[in-house]
């Protein structure tokens, strides 16, 4: 059987990060996806192109994602033949986060409709035709799916994230203490004692 796992990183992250999950998954190749979408509609078309190119003589193909990498994933590769996602810190719910950013910077819809886009002091720039696309493609998403959080997570309350898990039947891990970018030693460790869990109950 040719089996793949397919990693696709966060913002600010590498493909690289691929590397951390072979001891995982031995039976597998685990690749990781270096894209280049900064918005939904540019992951569309990219990461569809690419996973068709990937999987086209698999007989099984894992999904592993991380924060804005999920919601790319969710809102491209939710008709395709999926047997298993791990989603790490997603990002469930992206206009809610849009409009809680408007919120911080004390922006109206009507002005983000005015100016189009305006950046934030945090680093991101908020996007009317963004936040428009967002409200007329709703994710839809029934892969069996399992969501790794932490309870710390700035971008994403437990309420959406649960309300979420809820949605589409999916299982979901809390890490006490875990924030939106896993990275230490020890939140690594709990990504990685998860998904054994998962795959060993398979």
């Amino acid at each position: 059987m040719n089996k793949l796992v397919i990693y696709i990183h966060g913002k600010g992250g590498s493909a690289d990060e691929a590397v951390h999950y072979k001891p995982l998954f031995t039976d597998y190749d685990v690749v990781g996806f270096d894209y280049k979408s900064q918005t939904p509609w540019e992951a569309e078309k990219e990461f569809t192109a690419y996973f068709e190119a990937q999987t086209k003589n698999c007989d099984e193909v894992i999904l592993i994602a991380n924060s804005i990498g999920a919601y790319f994933s969710m809102a491209s590769l939710y008709d395709k033949k999926l047997s298993q996602a791990f989603f790490i810190s997603p990002i469930v719910d992206m206009e809610n986060l849009i409009t809680d950013m408007m919120k911080w910077e004390n922006i109206t819809e009507q002005e983000l409709s005015t100016r189009k886009e305006i950046p934030t002091k945090f680093g991101e720039t908020l996007s009317w035709d963004y936040l428009c696309y967002v409200r007329k493609h709703p994710i839809k998403w029934d892969i069996p799916t399992h969501i790794i959080y932490g309870d710390g997570d700035d971008l994403t309350s437990y309420d959406t994230v649960k309300a979420f898990a809820e949605k589409i039947s999916a299982e979901l891990s809390i890490m006490r203490g875990g924030e939106h970018w896993f990275h230490t030693d020890e939140q690594m460790a709990f990504i990685d004692e998860t998904i054994k869990i998962i795959i060993k109950e398979r």
